[in-house]
């Protein structure tokens, strides 16, 4: 029971990045179609947990050790598997550096803190915690995910989300329209950061795929809810930077820097899980683990001044599409 509570704690540190806790993939994704974004969530969500289940008892049946193994089990064209292995690896760094942005604006944004200084910050603890290996990444969110679960359910009451979902207008819901695709997407480009990680949490996970698969979906529908609903309640967030901090700044400091803590703690997870599923996915031996692991994280100070938003609004689509292929390795 201990290693499928810990494992769920991964699942979700790794779903909740930046991109979510800031209020940004919701919007995108999901607000913006407005009450049709509710059933996006769901078909989303639905998605979600089949990979996760798909991927653990796959893995544990079959003895999957890394993703390159994945991709190998099914006797596909080889330019087929060059080029999903390409995709996921081009996505996972670049979740890792936009999770860094994320980091840096949310500093910049609250406490006029100089990017140079976090950006120092954040690439020395990433460094730490992946000499730490998988165990670093579990432990960290066994801290990390209760604390944000709970701030986000405070967040979550203040606003009232409660009287939110009673007024909304389920009539105006479409069983049709472009809400299908992104809930899609959505489910897409998160198997994408996923699946690495999965695969490295086969051990953890065996004989309670299912159990793990349910309650890590559960968990991760019910915040998504949460996010919706606070988002639904206000309008033109899209274009802030980090509009979730900027909603609960409404309700006080207390609110503002509370949720602070939940965007630093989702920030640091799918930064140190998508770091950690390249890294699995690129080196063999434990020295070039290291060095790789050293540039990489060298590299944030050239990234980190790009814009969090735009990033999570013009990549996250795009890989979305492209991370549909791998849904055929889930047979």
């Amino acid at each position: 029971m201990k290693n499928s509570i810990k494992t769920v704690f991964v699942i979700i540190g790794t779903l909740i990045g930046a991109g979510f806790a800031s209020g940004q993939e919701i919007y995108s994704f999901f607000n913006r179609y407005q009450e049709n974004g509710i059933l996006g969530i769901i078909v989303a969500c639905l998605i979600t947990g089949f990979v996760i289940y798909r991927v653990l008892k796959i893995s544990n049946k079959e003895n999957i050790k890394s993703y390159h193994e994945f991709l190998e089990r099914k006797n596909n064209f080889k330019i087929l598997k060059y080029s999903i292995n390409i995709i996921i690896n081009l996505f996972l760094l670049m979740s890792f550096y936009i999770m860094a942005s994320g980091f840096t604006a949310y500093f910049k944004q609250e406490f006029n803190i100089p990017t140079i200084v976090t950006t120092i910050i954040v690439l020395l603890l990433c460094y730490a915690t992946f000499m730490k290996n998988i165990e670093g990444i579990a432990k960290i969110n066994s801290i990390m995910i209760p604390i944000l679960i709970v701030i986000v359910l405070l967040i979550g009451m203040k606003t009232n989300i409660i009287e939110t979902a009673k007024n909304l207008n389920l009539n105006n819901i479409e069983l049709s329209g472009n809400w299908i695709l992104k809930s899609v997407e959505y489910a897409s480009y998160n198997s994408i950061l996923l699946i690495p990680i999965l695969i490295s949490l086969k051990n953890y996970a065996k004989n309670n795929e299912k159990r793990i698969s349910i309650l890590a979906t559960s968990i991760f529908f019910i915040l998504s809810m949460i996010v919706y609903l606070i988002m639904f309640q206000f309008e033109n967030v899209g274009n802030i930077e980090i509009p979730m901090v900027h909603i609960a700044s409404k309700f006080g400091s207390v609110f503002k820097y509370g949720y602070g803590i939940v965007i630093i703690f989702a920030i640091y997870s799918t930064m140190i899980s998508a770091g950690f599923g390249f890294l699995q996915n690129c080196t063999k031996s434990k020295k070039t683990y290291k060095v790789l692991a050293m540039v990489m994280c060298i590299f944030i100070i050239f990234i980190s001044n790009l814009s969090f938003s735009n990033l999570v609004n013009l990549t996250y689509p795009v890989f979305g599409v492209l991370g549909l292929v791998q849904f055929i390795y889930m047979r």
